[in-house]
């Protein structure tokens, strides 16, 4: 299956309306560690296609505070989820 950007992006949003609505279960932390490594890899894409985006368009550097703090956001999510051992490595 092939996806544009714009049904990648309808994706994404639907994405983040579901976590919103799950979160507000009580049973929530259900799970949590690996959520929280989905979001990191998740927000680590995003960082990327951002760049790649800029990079494309030929005025590299308009965004480079959002691909700065999603990575820093990602890595704290993900320092979360080696903490956990939700990495695989255990």
């Amino acid at each position: 299956m092939s996806l544009n950007e714009y049904e990648a992006s309808l994706i994404i949003k639907s994405g983040a309306e579901l976590l919103c609505a799950a979160s507000s279960d009580p049973r929530s932390d259900q799970g949590y560690a690996a959520v929280k490594g989905n979001l990191s890899e998740a927000l680590e894409s995003i960082a990327e296609a951002l760049a790649n985006f800029e990079a494309g368009l030929g005025v590299p550097g308009r965004s480079t505070g959002w691909v700065q703090d999603l990575h820093r956001v990602a890595d704290a999510l993900g320092e979360g989820r080696a903490r956990n051992g939700a990495d695989g490595s255990e």
